[in-house]
């Protein structure tokens, strides 16, 4: 399954105490520089889609053979984390914008949303499952959604996965199986890791190249490198068609795309750009994880700039 939201297990806990250390020469530390966060950004109108599974009849043939009686009380799983994730969104958007506007709305739901909101930019939720247990209607109605869409898009972890499902790419494990092959005990990214820009020059990493920006970290300026937070077990198998890699990893080669085609204005990552603002509040929760880096949060300001100056050719 799709592990980017999934409960954080005992062991992935002891995990998390033990950082990644910052690559020679730069700086070791463990935690961020503090930054305040100056909304720059006047208004903006933000659908924001969950893609988790929400009631039966959501649910596949194979999902219902394989949960059986326990699903509704998978479903219930679906709709905590979909609470946590959906909400961490949105509270991105109102923390960068002055006057932001904002809908949640389930992915079967979505194109007519758009017909009615009219958003500058639409973010894709993660989500948890595989995506065969999802009923294939959902799917179909997605990728013709996406394919069609001049709304500008930034698809996360799941988001990331689906959105390249639609464009001709498979979703597979870390190790290169299909989803059914190996359903626990994957392989999984998870915690800080680094991934490498390969294409410093785009302009979602505007000011990359000003040694005197204040904005990216120095590792990012000097090294091209952004340190994200992780928590999948799923990948593509490739780059679809029409898509630029923007960024890689030894484990999973596609973490980040761009489609710039046919009016269309797509972002994806396969990590989590919007825990960028989660801190450990006073009391621990499995939810939260002490924040160790910006990088993310940038990255999301720059996608609401590039939205709002998007113009779609006609």
């Amino acid at each position: 399954m799709s592990q980017e939201l999934q409960e954080v297990r005992v062991e992935q806990d002891d995990r998390a105490d033990a950082a990644e250390p910052l690559p020679f020469p730069f700086n070791q530390q463990t935690f961020c520089r503090y930054e305040p966060i100056e909304k720059t950004i006047d208004e903006a109108r933000v659908l924001v889609v969950d893609n988790l599974l929400r009631d039966e009849g959501d649910l596949s043939d194979i999902a219902r053979g394989d949960w059986g009686q326990q699903a509704l009380a998978h479903l219930k799983r679906e709709r905590q984390i979909a609470s946590l994730a959906l909400q961490n969104i949105v509270s991105n958007v109102d923390r960068l914008v002055k006057q932001p506007a904002t809908r949640i709305v389930h992915v079967t739901a979505l194109a007519d949303t758009v017909d009615d909101f009219r958003p500058d930019a639409i973010v894709l939720s993660g989500t948890l499952r595989d995506f065969d247990y999802y009923k294939p209607e959902i799917l179909d109605d997605f990728m013709r959604f996406i394919r069609a869409t001049r709304a500008p898009v930034l698809g996360i972890c799941g988001g990331h996965q689906l959105i390249g499902l639609s464009f001709g790419a498979r979703v597979v494990t870390l190790d290169s199986r299909e989803q059914q092959e190996r359903r626990d005990n994957r392989v999984t990214e998870y915690q800080y890791r680094f991934v490498r820009i390969v294409d410093p020059n785009d302009p979602i990493f505007g000011g990359i190249d000003n040694p005197q920006s204040g904005v990216w970290q120095d590792y990012t300026k000097e090294g091209r490198i952004l340190r994200v937070w992780q928590n999948h077990g799923l990948q593509l198998d490739r780059l679809p068609d029409d898509f630029k890699l923007l960024a890689t990893s030894y484990l999973c080669k596609n973490q980040m795309m761009v489609k710039r085609s046919d009016g269309q204005l797509i972002y994806s990552v396969q990590f989590h750009l919007e825990k960028s603002f989660e801190d450990w509040n006073q009391s621990r929760t499995r939810w939260e994880h002490p924040n160790e880096s910006r990088d993310g949060r940038i990255l999301f300001e720059n996608f609401l700039r590039l939205a709002l100056g998007h113009r779609p050719a006609s």
